[in-house]
């Protein structure tokens, strides 16, 4: 369901940030690393470390309005 916005959204970054998918069930260490507990789940990293998580299927314009402060200006 959110893969559609996940795509959306890496369209229209614009470098100001970028948008990666993980198959947890295909990353099962990843997935334990970042204590995923549900699907979907979004992390927001910044200087390679999370600063943000984002759990459930929410409003394109919610997950937006949660990246805009993390951006790369």
């Amino acid at each position: 369901m959110i893969a559609p916005v996940l795509d959306e959204l890496a369209t229209e970054a614009d470098g100001r940030y970028k948008i990666a998918k993980l198959n947890v069930d295909e990353n099962p260490q990843t997935a334990a690393h970042f204590n995923i507990r549900s699907i979907p789940t979004m992390l927001i990293f910044k200087n390679g470390k999370v600063v943000d998580q984002i759990v459930g299927v929410v409003p394109k314009q919610a997950i937006t309005a949660r990246l805009a402060g993390f951006a790369i200006s």
